[in-house]
């Protein structure tokens, strides 16, 4: 929180990678899993910032914006300019200072299984978090970005924590299982997670210590209001 103003600000970290591994096809971050959160906490006079690997514009996957996934806040973010100007113009992670912001959350999408996965600066990002005690937020597929990711000790951060991600079932419905680089529920099962799950395209998510994941973009929403709470408490 800003001493200044006292309004709660936190990070949104998405992905740069537009790029659907081989096939041709157009990926990024979903619109879904970033609208909701950001309206949940905008409405409640959070201040949000925006960063990505590059910087820059971050690219949304075309199927998040398609009639069949529209949601009242897609359809509110599709007429939203001014934040349509902030995702157009991100921060570029290496000038981000962990300590300006209260908490970080992480949108996914498939994008984040190829850079921020293996990106060092956001790895650091998150751990710098961490040991703060700040929140941390993933959902759907974002919390591959907790793959290199480590606690004060060096073991994985997810280790021994409850946690959830998009599932290999619902990867293997939409038909991507061998598309992607990794399944996020293998990866965190490998790292000693604590995975679990609800029914395929349910909200779901789970909490252990300042680190909240959700299962899928129908998490979302319970994502944001898990963080909005933990904020609200400290």
């Amino acid at each position: 929180m800003s001493l200044t103003t006292g309004v709660l600000k936190i990070l949104f970290v998405l992905t740069s990678h537009s790029q659907m591994g081989d096939t041709g096809h157009k990926t990024g971050f979903w619109v879904e899993e970033f609208a909701n959160p950001y309206y949940t906490l905008i409405d409640q006079g959070v201040e949000v910032t925006l960063a990505t690997p590059k910087g820059g514009g971050a690219p949304i996957d075309p199927t998040s914006n398609l009639p069949q996934n529209a949601t009242e806040d897609t359809k509110r973010f599709n007429k939203d300019k001014a934040v349509q100007k902030k995702i157009a113009n991100t921060l570029a992670l290496a000038d981000v200072n962990f300590e300006d912001y209260d908490a970080v959350f992480y949108p996914g999408g498939h994008g984040p299984l190829w850079d921020l996965a293996e990106d060092a600066t956001s790895a650091k990002l998150i751990q710098d978090f961490n040991e703060a005690k700040k929140p941390i937020a993933f959902v759907c597929h974002a919390p591959a970005a907790l793959k290199n990711v480590k606690d004060t000790f060096g073991e994985s951060l997810v280790k021994g924590k409850k946690v959830t991600g998009f599932s290999n079932e619902e990867e293997e419905a939409v038909q991507l299982t061998k598309v992607v680089p990794f399944l996020v529920e293998d990866m965190l099962k490998a790292n000693g997670g604590i995975y679990s799950r609800g029914d395929n395209w349910t909200a779901y998510a789970v909490e252990d210590g300042n680190l909240i994941t959700g299962q899928n973009p129908a998490s979302s929403a319970l994502v944001a209001q898990m963080l909005l709470k933990k904020l609200q408490e400290k």
